[in-house]
């Protein structure tokens, strides 16, 4: 393994350690011959991760978050021979019950509940919150943390219990439709039609670092957009680039985005 090759690949310090944290994983793992699981990430440092992983002769990787549209996985690293069989991913899945007609909750409300029990975020996957309660995937290392220490959510007393992957219930998106035009697929044009903003306040957003382009920060206000591609900007929610489709008469070019609420 050339691990300065593969450290070099890296595009940002942020990037580099955690792909330094992979290979030391992947180290373990080619002389134990036994599989390793990585931290939660999201789609873009997943996909990176697996790509450094599937560069490393006799290893194999594997993303599993509890579903297949999970903004949150971790990432499993096997010997080759082992790829194809049914493995435990180190996932737990545990499930949040409470009465909370009268007070509800969010999902910063679930999660900061969690982390004040002194575990780390990188140790949870998704949270799905629905009308009584929610469901979490997290890492099996602290299931035992949550599922002991975790005994209210804001005011309202909770119970928790581990479920089956079966059990998962991910809620459908709700998004909102967003038809509109832009004179280039810029990406600062195209977030400021997604977000309600200025041109020039969506720069601002771009130049803090605010604003990022397949779940990897961007800098670059010029940086070309493309259907498909995930736009989120810290604090505003994401949104999704459904359709970039032909030129209007003013030889603009529709969109269709779509913004999750």
């Amino acid at each position: 393994m050339n691990r300065e090759k593969l450290l070099n690949l890296a595009a940002t310090p942020e990037e580099r350690e955690v792909t330094a944290r992979v290979l030391d994983l992947a180290e373990t793992v080619l002389k134990t011959r036994r599989p390793r699981t990585t931290d939660f990430y999201d789609p873009y440092r997943c996909r990176m991760v697996a790509r450094v992983i599937e560069a490393i002769p006799d290893l194999a990787a594997r993303v599993d978050g509890g579903n297949p549209v999970a903004e949150r996985s971790r990432v499993f690293i096997c010997p080759d021979f082992l790829a194809a069989k049914e493995l435990d991913t180190e996932l737990v899945f545990l499930e949040i019950k409470g009465n909370f007609r009268y007070a509800g909750a969010s999902h910063r409300d679930y999660l900061g509940a969690i982390l004040g029990l002194g575990l780390q975020r990188d140790k949870l996957g998704d949270i799905w919150v629905s009308e009584n309660g929610a469901q979490v995937v997290a890492a099996r290392e602290i299931a035992g943390y949550i599922t002991a220490g975790l005994t209210s959510v804001g005011r309202v007393s909770v119970t928790v219990r581990e479920i089956s992957r079966e059990e998962l219930k991910p809620p459908e998106p709700e998004t909102k439709d967003i038809s509109t035009t832009v004179q280039s697929m810029r990406l600062d044009a195209v977030a400021a039609h997604g977000f309600g903003l200025s041109r020039s306040k969506m720069v601002r957003e771009i130049n803090a670092g605010k604003v990022y382009l397949n779940w990897r920060p961007c800098l670059d206000p010029s940086a070309q957009v493309n259907s498909g591609d995930m736009l989120s900007v810290r604090g505003r929610g994401r949104v999704e680039v459904a359709e970039a489709g032909g030129r209007t008469k003013k030889n603009r070019i529709a969109l269709l985005l779509k913004k999750f609420k």
